[in-house]
């Protein structure tokens, strides 16, 4: 099973998130483990991503993947190329996919109508806080003029706001309309995705050019592999997009 954002529904370009439905790889990982980052059989990997991004005509060799590091830094991809140290990857060149892996963490897609330019985000808390949308927002303003109100964008199924439960020292460093404390757990909750959204529309997005997905990877075990629910021991669901000549 894939995810077509419906915001994108009308435009030039692929735009997907994979559930870990549909692949091949056996137990903990099954079925369409994407990841390499975990104990899973290489060849099964490789076959749940020929699944995953065949179903949109993409072939392996068209992507831009990079090992994330829940930082902020974006990578602007002119070819395809396998890289590290990015968890953003923005480009406008076509034939050219961005990919980004999650399992819990918020993914956020973007498009630049006017430019043609796209992005994908990959925003853990750390990347959250340290503002990995602006960032991209930005790097796409200096490298093709791109504006807010030119943008659509997609955020994702990632951990949702009522488990995402942290202690004092991750949650001292989101806004209070963002976060709550629970008196009986003695814990707090905060709400990745309205941060992130929230950084989408201070940059200009207009807000019915946002689509937040209702889905939680740690709620919603049958669609979503859940590195927080799994203990770790899970696989990793992509987001891709680009557009072909």
């Amino acid at each position: 099973m894939i995810i077509s954002p419906s915001i994108f529904k009308d435009q030039p370009i692929i735009a997907a998130q994979s559930t870990r439905l549909g692949g091949v790889s056996l137990p903990p990982y099954d079925s369409m483990n994407l990841g390499m980052s975990v104990n899973d059989l290489k060849e099964n990997v490789i076959k749940n991503r020929e699944l995953f991004f065949g179903e949109s005509g993409v072939g392996l060799q068209h992507l831009v993947i990079s090992k994330q590091i829940h930082d902020n830094k974006v990578y602007v991809a002119n070819a395809p190329i396998i890289t590290e140290g990015y968890d953003a990857l923005i480009t406008n060149k076509p034939n050219v996919f961005l990919a980004i892996s999650i399992a819990d963490c918020t993914p956020i897609l973007i498009y630049d109508t006017k430019n043609k330019a796209v992005a994908a985000i990959h925003a853990g808390w750390k990347g959250t806080v340290a503002a990995i949308v602006t960032n991209t927002l930005q790097k796409m303003q200096e490298t093709y003029g791109t504006i807010g109100a030119n943008c659509k964008a997609y955020i994702g199924a990632c951990i949702g706001y009522a488990n995402f439960e942290v202690g004092e020292e991750v949650a001292q460093h989101f806004d209070v309309a963002f976060k709550k404390f629970d008196e009986q757990k003695q814990k707090w909750f905060v709400d990745l995705k309205s941060t992130n959204k929230k950084q989408l529309l201070d940059f200009g997005l207009i807000d019915e050019n946002i689509e937040v997905s209702p889905y939680c990877t740690v709620k919603d075990e049958n669609l979503f592999f859940s590195h927080r629910r799994d203990k770790g021991l899970s696989g990793r669901m992509m987001v891709t997009i680009g557009f072909f000549e």
